[in-house]
């Protein structure tokens, strides 16, 4: 499985780009949310990359972001949506705006996106509501991590998340978790911290 690709940007278009790694070329396509954080070309970049293997095909499909990455791939895990349709979803709206949509029930906001019509919007609505929570509980530690602070409990929750825990509740333990902090707590303590109160 590739995960990532770095090299030179050998191409950038609006649907796709071309990452020359040692001398190979990778077609890899794109959202827009990633087209406008690319560099030019002729420049290094990274992109994170999701392999499509199917028995009559196979792509890969980049994202600047992991927040990208991981929306993609839920997007995946619904009955009806492919690559094709969920590369549209992060085009149509940035991922923070696509989350809010689904923890909010937004159907209209989401069958805007082109390709998706109501009943794809109520699937995807009820099948990934519950994976994102309040868009505000993770978002809270959003400014900290920004301004350059402690981005420690903004990591520890994400990381929580991705252990299955709902964003909502990772929040809570990593606040509860909080009053422990020290200059010399790492990521892996703060989750321990969490897990064990």
């Amino acid at each position: 499985m590739i995960t990532f690709l770095e090299g030179k940007l050998d191409e950038k278009q609006l649907a796709h780009a071309v990452m020359n790694v040692g001398g190979v070329g990778y077609e890899v396509m794109i959202p827009l949310s990633s087209y406008d954080r690319l560099p030019d070309e002729g420049e290094t970049c990274r992109l994170l990359t999701y392999h499509h293997i199917t028995e009559s095909d196979q792509r890969l499909f980049g994202f600047c972001t992991e927040d990208e990455r991981e929306m993609f791939t839920r997007l995946l895990t619904i009955s009806g949506v492919g690559p094709k349709l969920a590369i549209s979803a992060l085009s149509g709206l940035p991922v923070q705006e696509l989350k809010a949509a689904l923890a909010n029930g937004d159907i209209k906001r989401i069958s805007s996106i082109s390709g998706i019509g109501k009943k794809t919007a109520e699937r995807i609505i009820m099948e990934l509501r519950d994976k994102f929570g309040s868009p505000h509980q993770l978002d809270a530690f959003a400014p900290v991590a920004a301004s350059g602070g402690d981005s420690r409990m903004r990591d520890a929750a994400l990381a929580l998340t991705s252990l299955g825990h709902k964003p909502d509740d990772a929040a809570k333990m990593v606040k509860a978790a909080a009053g422990k902090l020290t200059s010399k707590t790492t990521v892996e303590d703060l989750i321990r911290m969490a897990l064990t109160r």
